[in-house]
């Protein structure tokens, strides 16, 4: 969609969110070991929250990202990169 988009001024990106604790992700969070497991793998050693999301969201909304397209921004506290 970028190659063709971005031509008339559309920009295509995307956020991609790790572990996002919420209300649905709650059980995965009570879950000792899955929790210990996510706690251990993840660089920032914490689960994200929907605040951590707002800042790339404003950002690729804002003029600050005019020139940024065909992007995928990883919200997920470094665990792709361990990955």
């Amino acid at each position: 969609m970028t190659a063709e988009w971005a031509g008339e001024g559309l920009q295509v990106n995307g956020i991609a969110p790790g572990y996002i604790h919420t209300e649905m992700t709650q059980k995965l969070v009570d879950d000792a070991e899955f929790n210990s497991w996510i706690l251990g793998r993840t660089p920032a050693r914490r689960w994200g929250t929907v605040a951590d999301l707002v800042g790339p969201a404003v950002w690729l909304s804002s003029s600050a990202s005019d020139y940024v397209n065909g992007q995928v921004i990883f919200v997920d506290g470094g665990l792709t990169a361990v990955v």
